[in-house]
């Protein structure tokens, strides 16, 4: 049957975009990894690559259509043996291919596609909601959005800055309406210089403002990084406790999908290295909001490192009047007796779905989400491990320096004796983020890593 192709996602954000440009022609030879198109968002002009061979049958879409719907049937590629008379047999195309807007027509809206579900598992109660709490469910963006909207009311000092956080609602949307309730004195776009505008914000918090910095992605904080760790971070101890900076540096760190090695590092371990930040990772919705209205009144500057593949998932937020989560403090997500499973941000997504396969197999894994990398929740780890024996973590940073492997020396110094196994650990591939999707996807972790890593020191 013939094969077709979507109109890709640059990002877990992205609703539709403007097919540029065919750089293949019906009749042509395709092989996987083939360039067969160019795609343009207001963002960037990236590549669609072939995942089948075969010949391109037919172009669904023509080259100069605006605002094509993310998952429209663009093209269709016939396998070795089908020739024109097969394109009947290709599925019908879905409704969403009639939205897309044809060449200078006027723009369609085109519905947002549905993120894809967190893992689902039975989650032990969280000590900091009270029993019988009403729950709302939220997207993460959202639970984000309604804790700095929230600590903007509570606070006149409270103020936040970056790229595109105003006029265009944020690069992720995560700070939509912020603008219209808070102004733009306190809802402030900077240019693109992150060296300059995270200066602007650590000069902002040692004068007693309590700056909410974003950066598009944490990739490019590098180039503010001397602002981050030698103003920052330093400032208090060097004043001998004089000179405070309360500061929360967030937006998203690590892979998103396709955007290559220079925008998908995970700096999980390179912050939390670094003493006088405190290094925020959380993975639900609750956590999102709780710990960001932390690290928004904390006196010390704190990296929140959000994920953008996250941003679209929903969960329940407790419906409190001030709902807050003590940074430094891990939970317990999952029960369990046999093997510790340690992960914190995205990491969690491969741990609950590793839980739910080892159950199959009679192997019940205790997942804890760490939530907080600096200062780390020791005890609870160790806690745990003396039950068990065993720990695997789980982490898409790489291994060598890693978080996980600050975990395992924990765990050695003080559990050794308990271990029943040596520590196991799951990463990121050592390997610059490839661009094309196959590679991406291997470079990443996987739950059958996790499973795989948690039998094995469990001896099955």
């Amino acid at each position: 049957m013939p094969i077709q192709v979507l109109m890709p996602a640059l990002s877990p954000t992205m609703e539709k975009g403007n097919l540029a440009k065919w750089l293949k022609k019906e009749g042509e030879t395709i092989k996987s990894g083939d360039v067969i198109a160019e795609i343009e968002t207001d963002k960037a002009t990236m590549e669609v690559e072939a995942t089948d061979e075969g010949t391109l049958g037919k172009i669904l879409i023509p080259e100069g259509t605006a605002d094509v719907a993310v998952n429209t049937p663009i093209a269709t590629i016939l396998a070795d043996g089908e020739s024109a008379a097969d394109l009947a047999k290709a599925p019908a195309p879905a409704a969403k291919a009639a939205e897309s807007a044809p060449p200078a027509a006027a723009k369609a809206e085109a519905p947002a596609p549905k993120a894809a579900p967190a893992p689902q598992a039975v989650a032990e109660p969280d000590p900091e909601v009270p029993a019988g709490t009403e729950m709302v469910t939220q997207t993460i963006r959202e639970a984000l959005r309604d804790a700095m909207a929230e600590e903007m009311r509570r606070d006149a000092d409270v103020f936040v800055m970056g790229e595109e956080v105003a006029e265009y609602q944020g690069a992720y949307k995560v700070t939509q309406g912020l603008l219209q309730e808070f102004g733009a004195k306190r809802v402030i776009d900077t240019p693109i210089t992150e060296h300059g505008f995270a200066g602007v914000g650590v000069g902002a918090a040692m004068t007693g403002l309590k700056p909410i910095v974003e950066f598009m992605t944490f990739n490019f904080a590098m180039q503010a990084i001397d602002q981050i760790i030698n103003s920052a971070a330093k400032t208090l101890y060097m004043s001998g406790g004089q000179m405070g900076c309360s500061i929360v540096f967030r937006g998203p760190n690590g892979a998103a999908a396709r955007v290559a090695a220079q925008h998908s590092q995970d700096y999980s371990a390179w912050y939390s290295n670094i003493p006088g930040l405190k290094v925020v990772a959380p993975f639900s919705a609750a956590d999102y909001k709780g710990l960001l209205k932390a690290a928004i009144r904390d006196p010390n500057p704190v990296i929140f490192l959000e994920n953008e593949v996250l941003y679209g998932h929903t969960g329940e937020v407790p419906k409190l009047d001030d709902f807050i989560i003590p940074i430094g403090k891990a939970r317990i997500v999952r029960s369990g007796s046999h093997v510790t499973i340690i992960s914190w941000s995205n990491g969690m997504t491969y741990a609950l779905k590793a839980a739910d396969e080892l159950a199959k197999d009679g192997i019940e894994a205790e997942v804890i989400d760490l939530r907080t990398l600096r200062p780390m929740d020791t005890e609870t780890i160790i806690n745990s491990v003396k039950k068990t024996g065993r720990a695997v973590t789980v982490e898409e940073g790489w291994a060598q320096s890693g978080v996980g492997a600050e975990i395992a020396a924990r765990i050695m110094e003080n559990a050794f004796d308990y271990l029943d196994a040596p520590v196991a650990r799951v990463s990121g591939k050592d390997v610059p983020m490839p661009y094309a999707a196959n590679l991406e996807k291997l470079a990443l972790p996987s739950a059958a890593e996790v499973v795989e890593a948690a039998k094995a020191v469990c001896y099955r």
